[in-house]
């Protein structure tokens, strides 16, 4: 089967969507397809891109089997929620031409596009019916509702026009899928009929991400010692996450709580600022983004994971670094409202406190500190549904399985794999299903 990929991010970006369009490209390779990808140069968390990166436009190259063309595209430095809506829209335009050209002379069997960046999914789709393809929509973050929900942008006249398009090229893709249940019930809300939806979560390698002791290298690094109490944030330090709450959370118990570290860990647009709100307090520590070969010790380095999060974010996205958390078998404190997917998946492997409040997580963060069990029980329970839920080969192979069938049935309106008619990517006794 050929297989064409569009999509803003792909390696060698470590982390969000670029490290799933990565791994499912190689994947489908490794099953035997031939697969192509359009996409961007790598930019993201920093929002620059590498020098290296600005003469090799439109030149294709194999990475892991993999044929990688890059195109043109506007970075903001400070990317302000119109600046963001430049940046997607100059993918759009420059992506175009190498996706119409790959069409015409390739023939994909499937096109798939993932959000973001929508923009570019439309001309996808457009194509994909011209030439007999198969469609696929993979909806990792819903953006329009993400921009205005967290204040990026405030026109409500912009928002029910972006809404409008929004819903128009949802509807046009044979298939959409997204990476978790509540996720699928705002694709219905947004009109789409459930046998054209299906969850694909966002996976992990359970080998590769797994149980390890705590006096790691960071520990050594930032003269931690076997007392203290170690709580991590890994990933991007951008405007959803509320990582401030985590900064005043953390001053507050510098003086009655020494022993309560807060790393955190990666790179963003916040970074900075964040930087200076902490000051120089000993119990508040900075990295930037850590290599891959490094990622399990830096995992292993917590006993308790943090995932900040405004209200308004909530189901607009599940965070891709729960799975790796629960791999890692240790417990999350989680900012989530009651009856959110994230609050569904963090029950009993983690403790849910309510976004903006802090003196909720102060107040979790201490149960945790002062209960080994309770560390170890939330951990063990993790682990479990890491193993059960998120495992890489299993979903990738599957996701592989369905798109094979479409390939298969071109010009068929497909409802998924034998077995599971409301879900394409897994079949049902595979979906989660939380109480």
């Amino acid at each position: 089967m050929r297989v064409l990929l569009v999509g803003i991010n792909y390696a060698p970006d470590l982390i969000g969507v670029a490290k799933y369009n990565a791994e499912l490209c190689e994947s489908l390779v490794a099953e035997g397809h031939e697969v192509r990808v359009i996409t961007a140069p790598p930019y993201y968390p920093a929002w620059k891109i590498p020098p290296g990166f600005k003469s090799s436009y439109f030149r294709s190259r194999n990475i892991d089997g993999v044929r990688v063309t890059r195109t043109p595209i506007f970075v903001p430095g400070h990317p302000s929620g119109a600046k963001r809506l430049v940046h997607h829209a100059s993918f759009a335009i420059t992506s175009s031409a190498p996706v119409l050209f790959e069409a015409l002379s390739w023939r994909p069997d499937v096109m798939i596009a993932v959000a973001p960046s929508l923009m570019s999914a439309a001309f996808v789709s457009f194509i994909a019916r011209r030439i007999g393809a198969k469609s696929w929509l993979h909806v990792q973050d819903f953006e329009v509702d993400a921009a205005f929900d967290l204040g990026l942008l405030r026109n409500p006249s912009l928002r029910k026009w972006m809404v409008r398009v929004e819903a128009a090229i949802l509807k046009s893709f044979d298939n959409v899928s997204t990476i978790s249940l509540k996720m699928m019930e705002r694709l219905r809300i947004k009109g789409l009929r459930p046998e054209k939806t299906a969850e694909v979560r966002n996976w992990i390698d359970t080998t590769a991400i797994c149980p390890g002791p705590r006096m790691t290298k960071y520990r050594q690094l930032l003269k931690l010692g076997e007392g203290d109490i170690v709580g991590l944030y890994s990933g991007t330090m951008s405007n959803k996450q509320g990582l401030e709450l985590v900064i005043e959370v953390a001053i507050g118990l510098e003086r009655s709580h020494p022993h309560i570290h807060f790393i955190l860990a990666g790179e963003g647009p916040h970074k900075t600022r964040l930087e200076q709100l902490a000051g120089r307090r000993p119990n508040i520590h900075f990295l930037g983004l850590q290599p891959y070969d490094s990622f399990n010790q830096l995992m292993a380095t917590a006993d308790f994971h943090l995932i900040p999060q405004k209200a308004e974010a909530a189901d607009l996205v599940l965070p891709s670094k729960l799975g790796a958390i629960f791999a890692s078998a240790r417990p999350v404190i989680a900012m989530a409202k009651e009856g959110t997917g994230l609050a569904a998946e963090v029950t009993n492997a983690g403790l849910v406190v309510t976004p903006g409040d802090s003196s909720a997580l102060a107040l979790a963060i201490r149960q945790l500190s002062e209960s080994p069990a309770l560390r170890e029980h939330y951990g063990e329970e993790g682990r479990r549904r890491a193993l059960d839920r998120w495992d890489r080969r299993t979903i990738v192979r599957r996701w592989s399985e369905a798109m094979t069938e479409q390939g298969d049935k071109k010009g068929q309106v497909n409802a998924g794999l034998p077995g599971a008619p409301n879900d394409i990517g897994l079949p049902v006794e595979d979906v989660v299903r939380l109480p």
